[in-house]
């Protein structure tokens, strides 16, 4: 009869440790796959960012008069208008949501003006963007996160005059 009684309580010992193990995995994981999450915002934003300098510096290497956007992402690799190697980018980087394609947005002369992620997925940071990314907050999707070139300087900071 004691032998019984014993059996059970260690029996109960056991599911009560394995509940408590498999909770904490459980919020291990959700914990690993947030951080994970953060991780790939964190490199879309810089590699969205290279993107967008390196459209900047192609814009304005443009020989002759008038501006041109690249036709193609393979054109920041090596510029195809410099009679020396100019290169604006060193490969061109996968999309960390979606693979290697990335969304293009064209300029009025047809060529590419900035890049976004084809990804469907809600963003984590929703705030405290720097002020070039400034447009990204309270955004649905990571694919509302447009990596554009502007020839208007929106970081400059401006001074006021008088007061």
């Amino acid at each position: 009869m004691v032998i019984r009684r014993q059996l059970g309580f260690t029996y109960l010992a056991v599911l009560f440790i394995v509940a408590i193990l498999t909770t904490g995995l459980a919020l291990a994981g959700e914990v690993w796959e947030t951080a994970a999450k953060r991780e790939k915002e964190a490199e879309l934003l810089f590699i969205g960012n290279e993107y967008r300098k390196a459209i900047g510096r192609y814009y304005e290497a443009t020989p002759g008069g008038v501006k041109r956007y690249p036709p193609a992402l393979e054109d920041l690799l090596k510029d195809p208008r410099q009679p020396s190697t100019q290169r604006y980018l060193r490969k061109l980087y996968a999309d960390p949501f979606g693979g290697k394609e990335w969304g293009v947005l064209r300029a009025a002369d047809g060529g590419i003006a900035g890049i976004y992620s084809y990804s469907t997925e809600t963003p984590l940071k929703s705030g405290n963007f720097r002020q070039r990314d400034a447009g990204f907050e309270d955004t649905q999707h990571y694919a509302d996160w447009k990596f554009v070139y502007s020839t208007i300087r929106a970081d400059v900071p401006r001074t006021r005059v008088g007061r």
